[in-house]
């Protein structure tokens, strides 16, 4: 290959050292499976003791529970969707498949919650008759069981928003059930029924809170923006101060899917310079320091004329012919620069 117009893509044997997760995929799903049979069984029991009682907090947690079950196992379908190899025109495979679950997950925790409010506010305004002491030991006993289920999925890899998105499901359960507790035990003591439908609310601010932070993340993977611990244009600024770098352009960083994000970039040097060393420059220090594994880098010389001229102002390194006719995004030179 010759010195001029390298690619390369960071697939090296450390090339994908940054994508490996915390606990195995088959970890992932026996914590997740494990959470889904607790979730399951408690459903059943607490939607009896929710119609028995006349508790709307009862109801809405049981409700909330088969999110819960739901978010579960589109996290786990979408576990094994993810751990397809890359075939055919999907290049990545279905990585993304798990930030489909994450958004369906923040999606239902939005409209749980606009459902759950409705009926707070109507029972606010006419309150029914709650069995209090019912009311007050089922959400004792469900407090339990979301807790041994949210420590279950604690176990498993959070850093996926697939498995974030079936966490907060679970979390959100919790509170919703220490908030009923609560709601019980004042109606069992002052027979102040409508603390039933104020705790409703309280938990349906938290799903509202959960639901938006779950759809915010994802759809930054799917429109394809930066990680947000990486600022691009600092970024490129670190990597045109590189030995021999005249000018980056065409930078582009996106995450793949969680934890796994992708870069590239056009990176002209000097003429004299070495393209493969600053190749390899370049990838170490995108590795160590950003923890960016997956890049594809083109590496070119820059033309010594037009490099002269440019360093006389008169025009910019772009007109240089190993340049792209229409860079995306700013341009980084070691000199003040458009950001």
């Amino acid at each position: 290959m010759s010195d001029h117009g390298h690619r390369h893509h960071g697939h090296g044997p450390a090339g994908h050292a940054g994508h490996t997760h915390g606990v195995s995929a088959d970890a992932d799903r026996c914590w997740l499976g494990i959470a889904l049979a607790l979730v399951t069984v408690f459903m059943a029991a607490e939607v009896t003791v929710g119609i028995l009682a006349d508790s709307l907090a009862l109801i809405s947690d049981a409700a909330h529970m088969l999110t819960d079950a739901a978010a579960i196992v589109l996290a786990l379908i979408a576990m094994r969707l993810a751990a397809r190899p890359a075939r055919g025109g999907f290049t990545y495979g279905l990585k993304r498949a798990e930030i489909l679950s994450a958004q369906a997950n923040g999606l239902t925790l939005l409209l749980l919650s606009a459902w759950l409010a409705y009926e707070a506010v109507r029972r606010l305004i006419a309150p029914p008759a709650v069995a209090g002491g019912a009311m007050l030991i089922t959400a004792l006993a469900g407090i339990a069981v979301n807790m041994l289920a949210t420590w279950c999925i604690s176990r498993a890899n959070r850093t996926s928003l697939n498995v974030e998105g079936a966490y907060q499901h679970i979390l959100n359960d919790l509170f919703a059930f220490v908030g009923t507790a609560v709601a019980a035990l004042v109606v069992v003591l002052t027979g102040f029924e409508r603390a039933d439908p104020l705790a409703t609310l309280v938990v349906v601010a938290l799903m509202v809170k959960a639901g938006y932070g779950l759809l915010r993340d994802s759809g930054r993977i799917f429109l394809e923006a930066a990680p947000s611990d990486v600022d691009p244009d600092a970024l490129g600024d670190r990597l045109v101060a590189r030995s021999d770098v005249v000018e980056v352009h065409d930078l582009h960083v996106w995450q793949i899917t969680s934890g796994q994000a992708a870069l590239s970039a056009h990176v002209l040097v000097e003429p004299g310079g070495d393209c493969h060393a600053v190749r390899r420059d370049l990838e170490d220090v995108l590795r160590h320091d950003y923890g960016i594994t997956h890049t594809t880098l083109q590496v070119d010389h820059i033309a010594e004329q037009v490099l002269q001229v440019a360093l006389h102002g008169e025009r910019g390194a772009a007109d240089d012919s190993a340049h792209c006719e229409a860079p995306h995004g700013p341009v980084h030179r070691e000199e003040p620069h458009h950001h």
